[in-house]
């Protein structure tokens, strides 16, 4: 039972660890050219996995996660999980060699891949159906601000030396006092401990929805640097200037994501898709600043407003199992297409990065016809003290 007066630490506790994860693997991406020059001598391709390795064992990782849970309390895995990613961030900057910086980087990974489904989870643990809206768009709203944040920092730290660029993920301590302070340590593995059958085949529609929207949106990190490169309209002295304002428009679609709700109704499925079609056309299509500016702010928006969507909608259909069921599949296929993203578009060969993502905005459209916007709940969930 969680008392009144705990409530708002504990909705502190949880939105503090959604600072750190959904771009937890490339926040050191605005230093990956400053990192690619001290290691000149090693392949393009393993400086790249520096960004995506992360993202490989988050996947990984998140197939153990309900095991986890029918071992550890939740307080005990937050603390495994931002000491992995504490020391497992911080360390890769301590040295020379590629292989072991990728070493710890998979560290990274394993730590993110214990604090993402709790990110999520724990607000369908431990709140109403009626509060869960509010709360996955104000975690959405984190995400963005811990990328606004981790952007500009390593912006930074890279001037100093690439090495430096790694302390970012100090961030996690501030995530460990009020988690300390806070969170629980009670189980949250479902009912007896056992493992759900058919959890895939019940949760499919969201599942690849998360995939086609993470793919969709990646793109965009992957890509816009190099693509104003050649385009040589914006200097990229601003690039990241305007990767930080995609990142800061993500955060208000976050925040009105509730609102957006409340608007849109069951039309809501379908306003990330038709954002990032139209901010991909602008960026292919228009190209310059108007297309940067434009297509990177809708962009933004369709990601802020696209993750709670799915998470909340997703977490009604699961309940107070969410954290166990739906949440870790959909923190698997969130990661798995950010690990994937740099392999298709290498496959696409020729296709424009922004010409693919548009296709993929088409097709996350047309599957989100599939997407039941108020599922019946088939558990019971955690009333609030």
């Amino acid at each position: 039972m969680i008392t009144k007066e705990r409530r708002g630490g504990l909705t502190v506790a949880i939105l503090s660890l959604s600072l750190l994860t959904v771009m937890a693997g490339a926040a050191v991406a605005p230093a990956l050219n400053t990192i690619h020059a001290y290691f000149s001598d090693a392949n393009e391709a393993l400086v790249q996995m520096i960004i995506s390795v992360p993202a490989l064992f988050i996947f990984l990782t998140n197939m153990l996660f309900p095991k986890l849970c029918r071992i550890f309390g939740a307080k005990k895995l937050v603390l495994i999980g931002l000491t992995l990613y504490v020391i497992g961030g911080c360390a890769a900057g301590l040295f020379s060699n590629i292989f072991v910086v990728l070493i710890f980087r998979a560290i990274v990974g394993c730590g993110v891949g214990i604090l993402m489904p709790l990110s999520t989870g724990l607000l369908s643990f431990y709140f109403t159906r009626d509060k869960q809206d509010r709360l996955m768009g104000y975690a959405s709203a984190m995400n963005q601000l811990g990328g606004v944040i981790a952007t500009l920092i390593v912006g930074i730290l890279a001037q100093i030396t690439w090495r430096a660029s790694f302390l970012v993920y100090l961030m996690g301590l501030v995530s460990a006092v009020p988690c300390l302070l806070f969170l629980p340590d009670e189980k949250i593995a479902g009912e007896k401990g056992k493992k759900e059958k058919g959890v895939f085949s019940r949760y499919n529609s969201y599942v690849i929805a998360m995939f086609l929207l993470m793919f969709t949106f990646f793109v965009y990190p992957s890509s816009f640097a190099m693509e104003m490169a050649k385009e040589a309209v914006v200097p990229m002295s601003l690039v990241p200037v305007i990767m930080a304002g995609m990142d800061l428009v993500a955060f208000f679609g976050g925040l009105l994501f509730v609102h957006i709700r409340r608007v849109l109704g069951s039309l809501t499925r379908f306003a990330a898709p038709v954002l990032f079609a139209a901010g991909y056309a602008l960026l292919q299509l228009a190209g310059g600043w108007t297309g940067a500016i434009l297509g990177s702010a809708l962009v933004g928006f369709a990601n802020g407003a696209g993750i709670p969507y799915l998470m909340s909608t997703a977490g009604k259909a699961a309940g107070k199992n969410a954290a166990t069921t739906v949440m870790p599949m959909l923190s698997m296929a969130l990661y798995f297409a950010q690990f994937l993203t740099p392999v298709i578009l290498a496959a696409l060969g020729s296709i424009p990065p922004f010409a693919a993502s548009l296709t993929s905005a088409v097709l996350f459209l047309i599957w989100s016809i599939r997407i039941h916007d108020d599922p019946d709940c088939p558990h019971a969930v955690r009333q609030e003290g």
